[in-house]
C-alpha cells in the first residue's frame, strides 16, 4: 500500500475530487507498535486525528467513558420526578412519537420501559399527510379523552407552541424529549428536555432523540432506585435496550463520535442477539441472518421501518418494536417489507422528475436546489432530497403539492444550517410549519408562498457559500491498493475501526490499475463486475446506482485500465470468507489520454 503523500492528483469520471488523507509516518509506527495494530489500521487512526492515548477508548468505546450526568440537561430532573411518580402509581402515560426511525425507536424505548414497570401506555404517531410533523392537537385530544393526563412527546415538540398551549389548557402535563433546533422562546410544556435548547450548555447536541430518551431513562432509573422501587422488583438493565438506541442513532445519521459511537458499538452487540420479536422478524424480512453492522441497521432495517410512516400507517414501526408476540411481529414486518417495495417504486418516479427539474438550476450554478411537483408523495420527498444531495453536493428541498399546499423535506451539507433557516422562514410567515436540525428539515407552506420561500433560501445559501460554492463532496482516500491486496484479512482488520458513519467515515482506497471484466447490470441501477489486476488475480466488485452515469458506462465497456475509489467489503459467501470492492468512483490512470 502506497503512502497517501505519494498519490497523484486525479480528476474522476464523475467530476468529484479525490483527496488523500495524510498521516505522519512516525506517529503511525508509534501507534502500531504501542497498541499491536496493523500499519494500515494505525495509519487510518492517525489520519482521523486519534492520538495514541485515545486509541483504546476509540477502538473499544464504552458508555462510562462518554456518559455525562443526565441531570445537566435542563428539565430532565423535573421530567423524571414526574415519570417516577407515574410509575409508582401505575398511572397511564400517553406517548406521541414521530413517523421516522428515530421517533419510533425513542417511543418504543420509553414505552417498553414504562409498560414493563406496570404503567399502561397509549402510543400515538402523527400521520404524515393528515397531521404533519409534531404533536398534533387531534392526538393530544384523543389522549385527554381517554383520561390520560401525562403525555410524553419524543423526537418532536420543541416548536409545537399552539398544540402544547392547547394541551395545557385541557389539563395535560406534556413532557417533551427532543433534539431538534429550538427557538429562544419555548412552548408551554411541563418539561422540555433537549440538548439543543438555546439556554442549554451540553456536549450532547448531536444525539438523536433516542439517545436523549436513553439519558432520560438513566435518570429515571436512578430516581426509582432512590425511592426503593428496585427492592420490590428487579431493576431493568438499560444496556439490554441499546439495540433500539443503536438503530435510531444510525438511521438518524448523526455523527458516530463520542457517546453516539459508544451507543452504536455497544448496541450492535445487543442487536446481534436481540430479544425483541419485532427486530428478529424484520431481520428475517430483510433477508439477513443477523444484525452485525451499522449498514444492516441503516440500509436494511431502517428503510423498512420508515416505509410505514412514508406511505402506509405511521404507527406500524413503533407497534413492531413494542410487540412481544412473535406472530404479530411477523405480520407487521411483512407489511413493512411490502410497503418498502412500493416506496422504492414511488421514489424512482419522483427522482426522475426532480432530476429533470433541477438541471437548469445546476447550469445556473445555484447554491441550493429546489424541486416541486403536484402529486409527489410526501413520504418519499425526503429520500429524493437525499439522493439529489448525494449527487450534487448542495442543499436540496423537494416539495410535493396537494390542493394548494406544499409539504416537503430538505437535506443539507456542512456550512448551511437548514434547520435554522427553516425556523427563520417560519418566523417570517413564509411557512405554515417547519423544523429540523442542521442537516435535515421538513416544511409545510401554501403554494403561493413557494417563490418567496425559494428566494429566501437562495439568499441565505448564497451568503453562506459566498467564499466557496458547494459542489459534489470530495472522496477522501486512505491509501492506494493493488487488486492483489484485496484480501479477507485486510478487510477484517479494518473492522477494528468500526462502527462507521458520519464522523468516522468508512476507510476508502484507490484501487490502482484494475481492469473490469464480465460487467453486467444487476437490480435496477447497479453494475456488478470482476476486477482483474496486473498479475491476473480477480476480485468481485459492485457499483451501486451507477448504471446511468459515466462510471457505470466505463465498467460495462470493460477492458480499460482504471483507478477506482471505493471500500473493501468482508463477506462470507457459500461458507467461505472473501473480500470484495464497492466502487464509488473511477478515473483514468495518470498520464492516460
Amino acid at each position: 500500500m502506497a503512502l497517501a503523500a505519494e498519490a497523484p492528483s486525479l480528476t474522476s469520471l464523475s467530476g468529484r475530487r479525490w483527496l488523500w488523507r495524510e498521516a505522519d509516518p512516525a506517529r503511525v509506527l508509534a501507534i502500531a507498535q504501542r497498541h499491536g495494530l496493523a500499519e494500515i489500521v494505525a495509519r487510518i487512526l492517525v489520519a482521523r486525528g486519534v492520538t495514541s492515548e485515545a486509541v483504546p477508548a476509540f477502538l473499544e468505546p464504552r458508555l462510562r467513558d462518554w456518559m455525562p450526568d443526565p441531570s445537566h440537561l435542563l428539565d430532565l430532573d423535573r421530567a423524571v420526578e414526574r415519570l417516577a411518580a407515574a410509575v409508582q402509581a401505575g398511572e397511564p402515560v400517553g406517548l406521541i412519537g414521530d413517523y421516522d426511525v428515530d421517533g419510533a425507536t425513542a417511543a418504543a424505548l420509553l414505552g417498553r420501559y414504562l409498560k414493563d414497570r406496570g404503567c399502561p401506555v397509549e402510543v400515538l404517531v402523527p400521520d404524515r399527510i393528515r397531521h404533519g410533523y409534531g404533536p398534533h392537537p387531534e392526538l393530544l385530544e384523543q389522549l385527554a379523552a381517554k383520561g390520560i393526563r401525562l403525555v410524553v412527546t419524543v423526537d418532536a415538540g420543541t416548536t409545537a407552541f399552539a398544540p402544547l398551549a392547547a394541551a395545557r389548557a385541557r389539563g395535560l402535563e406534556v413532557i417533551v424529549i427532543d433534539h431538534h433546533s429550538a427557538e429562544a422562546e419555548l412552548p408551554a410544556a411541563y418539561a422540555l428536555v433537549n440538548p439543543n435548547r438555546q439556554d442549554q450548555e451540553s456536549p450532547l447536541g448531536r444525539l438523536a432523540a433516542v439517545g436523549v430518551t436513553f439519558l432520560l431513562l438513566v435518570g429515571l432509573n436512578r430516581v426509582l432506585r432512590a425511592r426503593g422501587l428496585w427492592r420490590r422488583q428487579e431493576e431493568p438493565n438499560l444496556l439490554e435496550m441499546l439495540d433500539l438506541v443503536a438503530l435510531g442513532t444510525v438511521c438518524d445519521v448523526v455523527p458516530l463520535e463520542g457517546l453516539n459511537r459508544a451507543f452504536v458499538a455497544q448496541g450492535l452487540r445487543v442487536a446481534g442477539r436481540t430479544r425483541l420479536p419485532g427486530l428478529r422478524a424484520l431481520v428475517q424480512a430483510a433477508g439477513l441472518s443477523m444484525i452485525s453492522t451499522p449498514g444492516h441497521l441503516g440500509f436494511a432495517l431502517g428503510p423498512r421501518l420508515n416505509a410505514g410512516g412514508r406511505i402506509g400507517r405511521s404507527d406500524l414501526a413503533v407497534r413492531l418494536l413494542m410487540t412481544d408476540a412473535a406472530g404479530e411481529a411477523e405480520e407487521l414486518a411483512a407489511a413493512l417489507d411490502r410497503l418498502n417495495r412500493e416506496r422504492q417504486r414511488l421514489e424512482r418516479s419522483v427522482l426522475e422528475a426532480a432530476l429533470a427539474q433541477i438541471e437548469p438550476q445546476l447550469r445556473e450554478g445555484r447554491p441550493l436546489l429546489l424541486a416541486h411537483g403536484r402529486g409527489w408523495h410526501p413520504g418519499v420527498v425526503g429520500i429524493v432530497a437525499g439522493r439529489l444531495l448525494e449527487r450534487h453536493g448542495r442543499p436540496v428541498f423537494v416539495l410535493g403539492e396537494d390542493n394548494g399546499i406544499l409539504r416537503g423535506s430538505a437535506r443539507s451539507i456542512a456550512g448551511f444550517d437548514i434547520g435554522r433557516a427553516v425556523l427563520e422562514a417560519r418566523r417570517m410567515g413564509l411557512l405554515r410549519a417547519g423544523g429540523g436540525h442542521p442537516m435535515a428539515a421538513g416544511v409545510t407552506l401554501e403554494s403561493d408562498h413557494r417563490a418567496a420561500f425559494e428566494r429566501f433560501l437562495l439568499e441565505r445559501a448564497g451568503t453562506a457559500f459566498a467564499s466557496e460554492p458547494p459542489g459534489p463532496a470530495p472522496i477522501r482516500l486512505d491509501g492506494m491498493l493493488s487488486v492483489t491486496a484485496v484480501e479477507p484479512s485486510l478487510a477484517r482488520s479494518l473492522q477494528q475501526i468500526a462502527p462507521f458513519g458520519p464522523g468516522n467515515a468508512e476507510p476508502r482506497f484507490c484501487l490502482v490499475d484494475a481492469v473490469p471484466v464480465h460487467a453486467r447490470t444487476v437490480g435496477d441501477n447497479h453494475v456488478s463486475c470482476w476486477l482483474s489486476g496486473a498479475d491476473g488475480r480477480r476480485v468481485r466488485a459492485i457499483a451501486f446506482r451507477a448504471l446511468s452515469g459515466p462510471v457505470g458506462e466505463r465498467l460495462l465497456a470493460g477492458r480499460t485500465r482504471l483507478w477506482l475509489a471505493g471500500k473493501l467489503r468482508h463477506e462470507i459467501w457459500q461458507g467461505r470468507e472473501q473480500a470484495s470492492f464497492e466502487i464509488e468512483d473511477a478515473a483514468l490512470p495518470p498520464g492516460s489520454a
